[in-house]
């Protein structure tokens, strides 16, 4: 992995340039949604500190750092499934801090965490889990290209878009009980195409939101059910995918929506940047007809928390960034 600057939230997105030098999102990311994607229903937004209504109302929810000490600056909870095992990674990819996948086990101790890398990889980053166990995610070789993996049954498979030509970059973001993956790959121009692959069969399928645009498929529920994010003229929003109809996702009053989990009650959760170029978590319930929206920040979190997870539970993951500018891992319970 190349040397890269500090990033400011989850680099698994928009891994465009220098092959395996993942840019940030924000790289690709803007405000409002391509104007050919119909909105989903919109909702009023509330916000949630350490004390506040959770996922569940009426109760609190409760935040808990977890980091591998193996690399306490560096780590981002990407996935959990219902059983609570969750996806992870540490390393910011610098010099010293090299990417390494992981799973994370109850009850969540130092001995608990699982390294997990792609046979003969350079790096991993291990971004999805279903409730089997399986997980999905990328690897990196000695040439910095970035190429999905799945790894079914116990066994790794690689994945490489045959659409990808010249480009140097296939991620998998998401993988449900079924063995349907979601990520997207980058073209030699740098834009974004978002797919879905049946590991069954290796067979890539397109998903093209209207409008057209730069678009990645980031996670995938035991429905079907899919969101992502698209980039059009500079203007970033979410989506979610349910049978064939397309709905834009925005967070109220805010920009740069950028769904990255879903659950099979179409619960989302992600990020999104508010007017002073702060980003926070957010959970959306009830997408396609009552919205709501709220707001999430980490109690101990300074300008930074992105939530990246949620399974059938309410349980959720991200990371958040603390006062002394690591990334620290974050599981909530509600």
């Amino acid at each position: 992995m190349l040397s890269l600057d500090r990033p400011s939230f989850r680099t698994l997105f928009c891994a465009a340039a220098a092959g395996a030098a993942l840019s940030l999102v924000t790289a690709c990311s803007g405000s409002t949604p391509s104007p050919a994607l119909p909105p989903a229903s919109s909702g009023a937004a509330s916000s949630l500190g350490a004390q506040s209504a959770g996922a569940t109302p009426g109760k609190s929810l409760r935040f808990i750092t977890l980091d591998d000490q193996a690399d306490p600056t560096f780590n981002q909870l990407l996935g959990i499934n219902d059983k609570g095992v969750i996806a992870g990674y540490y390393g910011s990819g610098q010099a010293g801090h090299p990417f390494q996948g992981y799973t994370l086990h109850k009850p969540y101790a130092q001995s608990d965490y699982v390294n997990e890398d792609y046979p003969g990889s350079a790096a991993t980053q291990v971004t999805a889990i279903n409730n089997a166990g399986d997980t999905a995610g990328f690897w990196i070789d000695n040439k910095n290209i970035n190429r999905g993996f799945v790894e079914w049954r116990g066994v790794f498979t690689s994945y490489t878009d045959p659409k990808t030509g010249h480009g140097t970059v296939n991620q998998i973001l998401g993988i449900n009980d079924s063995g349907i993956a979601v990520g997207f790959y980058t073209d030699a121009n740098n834009v974004n195409h978002a797919f879905t692959l049946n590991q069954a069969t290796s067979k890539f399928e397109a998903l093209t939101p209207p409008g057209g645009g730069s678009a990645q498929a980031t996670a995938i529920n035991n429905h079907g059910d899919i969101v992502g994010l698209v980039t059009s003229n500079g203007q970033t929003s979410g989506f979610i995918r349910k049978g064939n109809h397309f709905s834009a996702l925005s967070f109220p009053g805010g920009n740069t929506t950028q769904p990255f989990g879903v659950n099979d009650r179409d619960e989302i959760v992600g990020s999104y940047v508010d007017a002073g170029s702060v980003m926070h978590g957010f959970l959306l319930q009830n997408p396609l007809t009552h919205a709501k929206w709220t707001s999430i920040d980490d109690p101990n979190g300074i300008g930074t928390t992105v939530v990246n997870g949620i399974n059938d539970r309410g349980d959720m993951v991200g990371f958040y960034t603390d006062a002394a500018g690591n990334f620290d891992g974050m599981l909530i319970l509600p």
